[in-house]
């Protein structure tokens, strides 16, 4: 079989035999989670509909009539389940077709999920697989079939055209990692599976296996929304990428061992998977961050492993997580500054760890703070509360602040209303142009309304409510360009790929009215670039990916022949 570009569900594998306390069809466990994986994939996907020869189309609607066998195949099955819970019932020899329930959910999961629905036709499977062909437009030997074990007779001829057929096997049944081969059969045109969540794993699989040693399979793990947003624009196809990336989607539902066996590189964002960071003045963040069980599996792993390709090591993030430790890195931004050009630095600041501090108003002017300043928790991403911020117009009111401790005091730079947000990806630097908070004397006008009282707000949600204005690559010419000084601050990106050590990472660069100063007022770590176009974003970020694994063998390399 050569790479997969197109797969099949049969659908009796998306459904449970039982319906749900409404009487209504549902879905078997891990159905929702493949089909999502596959919407974006990037590889034709279907689902079909066992019909036997009885079975018609009810006219006008071209939905199928319901049928006493199917009914009474599920019945029966139930019935004798009293007498021998372990019952496998081939469902087969009802030559079934599905009530117009179960049929209603598929066609609604194939309109939602933009799935091709196919009738397979017991007694013509030929025509079946001509159809399909005709209408995926592929050599039938990149096709993929995929039935429960209940329905393996009727995928027999499709492996006659070439197909892959994967076989999800009852519960009870041997387990296909009991199989030499990791679920492999006698018939080479058939694998099984034991989850639905492992056939991902298994295209990898098959994909890595026709490419060879030109490709290379990421692993990533990251929050199932991000992951989807990625997805969405392109980013994670199951089919090899142009330039030999093979993405699979790791998963904690499945034995993490096993999957970073088939992966070269993995692609993480750790912050989606932190449960609680302890904070200090220290600085210290690798002992202090709590994860998920899975990413504390996966993070043994990495150390376990240190010639692993990860993007990006763990301690390379930990400053990213901390406001401190990245404001005390800025500083260094100094050293980058030349006579006769725009300034590039860090903002003014001082933290604290608690808001009464006798010595506070001495310490704000001694750092050349004056109100108002931007207060930040300590603690970057990761925990729910690390956006909850607030802008200070009165000494007096940093006594009551809600703002969770430790703290950043930070400098409020007026900025004209306007942020530029900057993406490093490997070797190239990308940016926006982004509206964003008004300069500090019509905050104060603002606030005056309600007593100049401290403007309490979620960076994630609202402020920057702006959309964006303008995206520039390359030769960086355009709206708004003559205000920065784009040369110094992709020096500045340049910097912290060096000093932080990060393969894709953001940050934003506020200019300071009157003086022309370009500060740095956040970093964070593999971003969505959403503002930059997909056609150019998403094989830059792929390309990342290459170089980061390419650099990494070479040094290898290196050592091993020193």
């Amino acid at each position: 079989m050569g790479a997969v570009r197109g797969i099949l569900l049969d659908g009796t594998v998306l459904l449970t035999a039982d319906d749900d306390q409404h009487g209504n069809a549902s879905l078997r466990p891990g159905a929702e989670y493949l089909i999502r994986k596959l919407h974006h994939s990037k590889i034709h996907r279907g689902i079909s509909y066992v019909l036997g020869i009885s079975a018609h189309k009810v006219a006008g609607r071209g939905r199928l009539k319901t049928s006493l066998t199917f009914v009474f195949y599920f019945y029966t099955k139930w019935l004798l389940s009293d007498y021998n819970p372990h019952l496998t019932l081939p469902m087969e020899k009802f030559a079934f077709f599905l009530p117009l329930r179960y049929v209603s959910l598929l066609e609604r999961i194939a309109r939602l999920h933009s799935f091709d629905c196919f009738t397979l036709n017991a007694s013509c499977m030929a025509d079946t697989a001509n159809e399909i062909a005709l209408a995926w437009g592929d050599n039938e030997r990149s096709f993929m079939h995929v039935v429960s074990n209940e329905s393996e007779d009727l995928s027999l001829n499709l492996s006659n055209h070439g197909w892959q057929i994967i076989i999800l096997r009852s519960h009870g049944q041997r387990p296909a990692d009991d199989i030499e081969g990791g679920g492999a059969s006698e018939n080479p045109s058939m694998l099984y599976i034991d989850k639905l969540e492992e056939l991902p794993l298994t295209i990898c699989r098959l994909n890595r296996k026709e490419l060879g040693s030109d490709g290379v399979t990421v692993g990533y793990v990251m929050k199932p929304s991000r992951g989807e947003d990625f997805a969405k624009r392109g980013a994670f196809p199951l089919c090899p990428t142009q330039n030999g990336l093979i993405f699979m989607p790791l998963t904690f539902e499945l034995p993490l061992s096993s999957q970073l066996q088939e992966v070269d590189v993995v692609l993480h964002k750790a912050t989606d998977e932190i449960i609680s960071i302890e904070m200090s003045m220290s600085s210290e963040l690798s002992n202090k961050v709590t994860y998920t069980r899975g990413m504390q599996e996966l993070a043994r792993f990495i150390e376990e492993q240190p010639d692993f390709c990860v993007i990006d090591p763990l301690d390379n993030i930990y400053p990213v997580l901390d406001r401190l430790k990245i404001q005390q890195i800025l500083l260094g931004l100094e050293n980058l500054n030349t006579e006769g050009r725009c300034k590039i630095r860090a903002p003014h600041f001082i933290m604290v760890d608690n808001f009464n501090e006798p010595n506070l108003v001495q310490r704000l002017l001694e750092a050349r703070l004056p109100l108002p300043t931007i207060v930040k928790p300590q603690v970057a991403c990761g925990v729910a509360d690390a956006h909850s911020m607030a802008i200070i117009f009165r000494v007096e009111d940093y006594k009551s602040l809600s703002v969770p401790l430790p703290a950043v005091l930070q400098e409020y730079v007026d900025h004209s209303s306007t942020l530029f947000k900057f993406y490093v990806l490997g070797e190239k630097v990308f940016y926006a142009v982004k509206k964003s908070i008004p300069n500090a004397d019509i905050l104060v006008k603002i606030s005056e309304r309600n007593g100049l009282k401290p403007l309490l707000f979620d960076s994630l949600k609202s402020l920057p409510t702006e959309k964006t204005l303008n995206f520039r690559d390359g030769d960086f010419h355009g709206v708004n360009d003559q205000h920065i000084d784009l040369g110094l601050v992709t020096d500045a990106a340049s910097w912290l790929r060096r000093m932080l050590d990060l393969t894709i990472f953001g940050f934003d660069v506020v200019i300071q009215e009157h003086t022309g100063d370009h500060v740095i007022v956040d970093v964070n770590y593999l971003p969505s670039f959403k503002e930059v176009p997909d056609n150019v974003a998403i094989p830059t970020f792929w390309e990342a990916i290459k170089r980061k694994y390419e650099s990494r063998k070479t040094k290898e390399r290196a050592i091993a022949s020193s």
